[in-house]
């Protein structure tokens, strides 16, 4: 077994694709019309669904907005360089809600992004 990919709903499926495109640097995997239940799902992520996990964006038609829930916590992405990440994301529009440094009660290096829907995408620090 093994995890396949976390869904999100999203309000603007092109201003979220390019988001996870454009500002995280992803790829747009695949993207399918469901005309019959009203919504289109777009699957992006850092490599192939064959071996990564990767996030499922969903788009209902006619909703461009959702109440987030208590429940919900973030997304977590590795990288290379937190500090550097975050430049990074700024210089592509992405907004920091967490500036990289230390977590709360560790010595991990972190920061939080949240993405055009509200959602919040942590970035952390390789582990190795």
């Amino acid at each position: 077994m093994r995890l396949l990919h976390t869904m999100i709903r999203v309000g603007n499926l092109q201003r979220s694709i390019e988001f996870y495109t454009n500002v995280l640097g992803m790829e747009l995997l695949r993207q399918k019309e469901y005309p019959d239940g009203e919504f289109t799902l777009a699957f992006v992520g850092y490599g192939a669904e064959s071996d990564q996990t990767v996030i499922e964006l969903t788009h209902n038609w006619g909703v461009s907005e959702y109440e987030l829930g208590a429940g919900f916590g973030h997304i977590a992405i590795e990288v290379k360089d937190v500090y550097q990440a975050c430049e990074e994301v700024k210089l592509k529009g992405g907004v920091i809600i967490r500036e990289a440094g230390p977590m709360n009660a560790g010595s991990t290096i972190c920061a939080f992004v949240k993405d055009p829907d509200g959602y919040e995408i942590e970035l952390l620090g390789l582990k190795f």
